[in-house]
């Protein structure tokens, strides 16, 4: 019985150190797997370089809670004003030089339009990271407050592509009530959702060993390692300078919903999800029962001839989402 007594805790010990042996072999290659950047995609690269830009305002600047400058574009409504103010997210990788002509739109239209550069790329933060996960939600709350100086107009959120994910994330976090109503155009609504194509149609490549591996470690309470990249775009060669190619594991967690049926559940204001019927990223017919599904009041429009920069760039939409948003508040039309 003694002996039992010695060598059976002992042996729980040894079986106990060789499982964290192994897990720990086994993160620490997941976490090694080398992150892999998908070729050029075109259709997105081309769209982005057709915009006029020449009418675009230069940037300007604020200091977030935690010192750092962030950056962007402020368009003064023109015409006849609605009495409306707006704030358009850009997708992934790019910056609010990727939105000019639908916040063009917008102003011409009688909003005024803010257009930052979302931390992490543009002019805002370290290109492709932050610093914690619900930074980007600490910083939109930093230029509502900017905005709300200004102004206490009702405001419109719109998000487009990653920046709709993030949008529906805002939309149904604790700071939804600083938005009368939240229009998603053509967003990823995450892993989960059934308008994904694959790889986002040849944008997106995920580390998906080493995004796990870091799941599994945040949720032991170990964060060290959440700066590695575990995203990468099909962004053109030597574009680095003006976009993101890659994102931490920590902005890609942000800079997306927390799960769309999740995020969708908790949404309480007008929610209207807007597409083009080419999308060559999502599957844009697939976007209305996915939302039905959860949300049965939000509307879903679908716009013919239009692709996923299109959206945001080709006058047919920009004017339809512009000419929408002045004429819908809170409660509707």
């Amino acid at each position: 019985m003694t002996a039992w007594l010695v060598w059976f805790p002992l042996r729980l010990l040894r079986w106990a150190l060789a499982a964290v042996g192994v897990a720990a072999l086994l993160l620490t290659a997941m976490v090694a797997t080398p992150l892999e950047r998908p070729p050029q995609l075109h259709s997105v690269s081309e769209s982005a370089r057709a915009v006029d830009r020449s009418t675009m305002p230069g940037l300007e600047w604020f200091s977030a809670r935690d010192g750092t400058v962030l950056t962007y574009r402020h368009y003064p409504a023109r015409g006849a004003a609605t009495g409306k103010l707006a704030i358009l997210v850009h997708g992934s990788s790019g910056s609010s030089a990727a939105v000019h002509a639908l916040a063009d739109a917008l102003a011409a239209h009688g909003i005024d339009t803010y257009a930052p550069d979302i931390r992490g790329h543009g002019g805002s933060g370290t290109r492709g990271d932050i610093a914690y996960l619900g930074q980007l939600e600490d910083d939109m709350a930093d230029l509502v407050a900017l905005i709300r100086k200004g102004s206490d107009e009702p405001i419109t959120l719109l998000g487009h592509s990653a920046g709709g994910g993030f949008g529906l994330r805002l939309a149904s976090s604790p700071m939804k009530d600083a938005f009368a109503r939240t229009i998603l155009l053509a967003p990823y609504l995450g892993y989960d959702a059934p308008t994904n194509r694959p790889k986002s149609g040849g944008w997106a490549n995920a580390d998906l060993p080493r995004f796990f591996a870091l799941g599994a470690l945040r949720s032991v309470g170990i964060d060290c390692c959440e700066a590695l990249p575990t995203l990468a775009f099909a962004v053109p060669p030597n574009s680095e300078s003006i976009l993101a190619s890659t994102y931490s594991y920590r902005l890609m967690r942000n800079f997306a919903t927390r799960g769309y049926s999740r995020d969708l559940a908790a949404v309480t204001r007008p929610l209207t999800l807007i597409s083009g019927v080419d999308d060559e990223l999502m599957l844009a017919g697939n976007y209305a029962d996915a939302v039905h599904a959860v949300l049965p009041r939000a509307e879903v429009k679908l716009i013919g001839g239009v692709n996923h920069m299109g959206i945001v760039s080709v006058p047919k939409a920009v004017n339809e989402i512009a000419d929408y948003v002045a004429t819908h508040g809170a409660a509707g039309t």
